[in-house]
């Protein structure tokens, strides 16, 4: 007598990931449908040898939507949607891989993988010159104002210019990279009288000024190592009378008389001249016309 014997499979095993906890550095200028995680470093196996079904899902509040897989039977990860390294560095992906698709009446094992994406920052933005203000807190763009100052005429100044509302000074915006920055003066430099330090972006003058025109500068700000990011600010420098001499008042003590009962902005007048205002004045030898 010949007896055939049938072996049914049984679902005693779990799935297995070939890593249970991966960890994956993605720049945040990847392009969007770039692949994250290999399909290969991710597909898990069954001894059951049943097709397995994959889900995805995020832990960390604010990352969802992300990363994504290919498929219910494909777990590749790619990025969905473009990151942006200031929202957020870092998150944890958990990769179900079950042996019965999800919702399946039957008896199902599942095995986890835990995904870490670390988040690193791109030079993706031109260098900011300071103080400046973020743009409704948008935080790729920080508008400056300008800077300003002013020279003696026919004198050399020998230390660096005070500016307003400080010196010439430029970072790069992208943090974790922070280039160096190089000072240069590509406009407004008439005669060559001003010098900016390329690594300081101190400003100097290389001769006295004769005229009393002002300049207006355009001091570039590149990083050393991509001389396509750059930004641009302008220094208005004006040209005066140096002054060696304070203000002062024509008198040492004014006396005026008011009516009582007179209504705001009335004038004051001169005591003993109810018909003159007072007047309070000042001069300045320096400046004799004004």
């Amino acid at each position: 007598l010949e007896i055939f014997v049938t072996i049914l499979n049984e679902n005693d095993n779990d799935p297995q990931f070939p890593q249970p906890n991966l960890t994956r550095f993605v720049r945040e200028d990847t392009e969007v449908n770039a692949t994250v995680v290999a399909r290969e470093d991710l597909s898990a196996t069954d001894a059951d040898l049943d097709i397995i079904y994959y889900e995805l899902t995020t832990t960390v509040q604010g990352t969802d939507g992300y990363f994504a897989i290919k498929g219910v039977n494909n777990p590749e990860i790619y990025l969905q949607k473009a990151l942006d390294y200031d929202k957020f560095q870092s998150t944890r992906l958990l990769l179900y891989a079950r042996d019965r698709p999800v919702g399946s009446p039957d008896l199902t094992r599942t095995a986890t993988a835990t995904i870490t994406i670390m988040i690193t920052q791109a030079d993706t933005r031109a260098p900011w010159f300071l103080p400046c203000v973020l743009l409704h807190n948008d935080t790729s763009v920080c508008i400056s104002s300008p800077y300003s100052g002013t020279v003696n005429i026919s004198e050399m100044a020998v230390e660096p210019l005070i500016l307003r509302p400080g010196p010439i000074y430029a970072i790069d915006p992208d943090s974790s990279i922070n280039e160096k920055i190089l000072y240069s003066i590509v406009g407004g430099n008439t005669d060559e009288v001003f010098s900016v330090d390329a690594d300081t972006g101190n400003l100097t003058m290389n001769k006295i000024v004769t005229s009393p025109d002002s300049f207006l500068l355009q001091v570039m700000a590149t990083q050393a190592n991509n001389v396509r990011k750059y930004s641009v600010a302008t220094v208005e420098i004006k040209v005066i009378n140096k002054s060696l001499y304070p203000p002062h008042f024509e008198r040492g003590l004014y006396n005026g008389t008011v009516e009582v009962g007179l209504p705001p902005r009335s004038f004051v007048f001169q005591a003993g001249d109810p018909s003159t205002p007072l007047s309070i004045t000042a001069a300045d030898e320096d400046f004799p016309d004004v």
